[in-house]
């Protein structure tokens, strides 16, 4: 038997080429092998580095809330180019957000969304959504200040859900702080929770590429029409249509191996993100920084009136995130070519300049709250006078504790927390041990940095607000 009747022999069983025709050689448009098209594979390729780099420093990290920080120092200083490893993966993320994000704005300015690739860009914004969960929950596993300070940001915007948020906050913390099980289930979630979602997601969107094809280059004054579109299209790949591989593919090739370079590169120049100090709840006198793709995020709370912010971020977000998915289905035909659509090429523009100030000014927008404001703030006459020596002690501990920086007494102080005037109508004194020593919310845990007698005589100062002739809470 010579080799083509072994290969013969071969393709008989494995059906190799029907394999490919129906995958890496499907047919495309000509004039889609654009340098326009390679946003997608490019991303892709970064996921599978990130894949490949995350396995390896798995064998390392110790998702532990008490070794990770050290571990991640030992791949940094000892490990024989532990730091070229995180610095791969750090640098590979950012890629692969900033390719996730200029693509989708591809397929949006060249008119991919439409007809009939309307649950293509669906799938494509849950890919979007869960690179960057990836991204953040990759970056709760520095566990240092910035990522103690991210997350407790990240879990104080879920608790603000109504209804479910506090479940939301319990399910993601294990538990109502951030505590020695947090970090396990962010380590679960990073290395296989949400890369098992992108995974699944990406078959279902390569499958819908398949299927659907790879959208033309747009042109101008032709539109979608749907009763029309497919017999046009498969017109159009009759006519001028190419494998994607080997004829389409260069490109793609070309591009995602700039990108790869480009990463080791910034891995090699810059190194690894952190760890920064390790993470201490009472060290409020900090100046978190959360990584590129969330500094808008984090200007905006910074920068917006603390009775606004709630409404922002229970409501504008979620539904600027649902017309996000909406797209398809809002402007699903008509005109393709960005110079026929003005109204979204403004719109583009706008979010991204929006977006791209915010960002900027989050490199420099004051920590909220400001973590000094009323530190020398007098406590009111009022609340001082007949009190026990106990209950006194725990008036100079407000103080000295900076507990007015987040919380008002008397009408001044800070408004990230709840006012103490009347905390004792809502809070038994078990609540209020609870809560200084456990946190919650935005409140960082000080069981660890109060003796019990300091506990006992803030709860006891606590205990005296409220206002006359009001019982306390029961």
């Amino acid at each position: 038997m010579d080799l083509r009747g072994i290969g013969e022999w071969f393709e008989s069983r494995l059906q190799l080429g029907s394999l490919y025709r129906t995958t890496a050689g499907h047919p495309i448009p000509r004039n889609s092998a654009s340098w326009w098209y390679v946003f997608g594979s490019a991303t892709l390729v970064c996921f599978v580095l990130q894949i490949v780099t995350g396995i390896c420093l798995a064998l390392v990290y110790v998702p532990s809330a008490d070794e990770a920080w050290t571990s991640l120092e030992f791949l940094n200083y000892q490990q024989s180019l532990g730091w070229f490893l995180r610095a791969v993966h750090f640098w590979g993320s950012n890629v692969m957000v900033a390719l996730m994000t200029v693509h989708m704005i591809q397929v949006f300015l060249m008119g991919a969304h439409k007809y009939p690739r309307e649950l293509t860009w669906v799938i494509g914004c849950v890919l979007f959504i869960a690179t960057i969960g990836m991204a953040f929950t990759g970056q709760v596993m520095r566990f240092d200040q910035d990522a103690y300070w991210g997350l407790g940001i990240g879990v104080a915007i879920m608790a603000r859900i109504p209804i479910v948020g506090t479940a939301l906050v319990d399910l993601i913390l294990a538990g109502p702080i951030i505590g020695a099980e947090t970090l396990s289930r962010f380590f679960t979630l990073h290395v296989f929770v949400v890369p098992g979602l992108i995974i699944a997601f990406v078959t279902v969107h390569l499958r819908l590429v398949l299927k659907r094809g790879i959208n033309e280059f747009p042109v101008r004054g032709k539109g979608v029409v749907p009763e029309e579109y497919d017999e046009e299209y498969a017109a159009l790949i009759e006519k001028e249509g190419i494998p994607f591989f080997p004829d389409g593919v260069d490109k793609d090739i070309v591009f995602s191996a700039a990108v790869i370079v480009a990463i080791l590169f910034c891995a090699a120049i810059f190194g690894p993100a952190g760890p920064n100090g390790e993470p201490d709840p009472t060290l409020i006198d900090t100046v978190p920084r959360p990584d590129f793709y969330f500094l808008s995020l984090f200007a905006v709370l910074a920068l917006l009136p603390p009775q606004i912010e709630t409404f922002v971020l229970v409501y504008v977000m979620p539904v600027a995130i649902l017309l996000l998915f909406l797209i398809p289905f809002i402007a699903g035909k008509g005109a393709k070519h960005p110079a026929d659509r003005p109204i979204a090429v403004l719109g583009v523009v706008l979010i991204c300049t929006t977006i791209s100030t915010l960002a900027w000014l989050g490199i420099s927008s004051p920590w909220s709250p400001h973590m000094d404001a009323w530190s020398g703030e007098p406590t009111p006459v009022a609340y001082v006078e007949e009190r026990s020596p106990l209950e006194l002690q725990g008036a100079v501990l407000i103080q000295a504790r900076q507990c007015r920086n987040c919380h008002a007494l008397g009408g001044r102080g800070g408004q990230r927390g709840p006012a103490l005037d009347d905390v004792a109508t809502r809070l038994t004194a078990d609540q209020l041990t609870r809560q200084i020593l456990q946190g919650g919310g935005n409140m960082p845990a000080y069981g660890k940095h109060l003796s019990p007698d300091e506990t006992t005589a803030l709860v006891a100062f606590l205990r005296t607000m409220r206002p006359i002739g009001v019982p306390g809470a029961r």
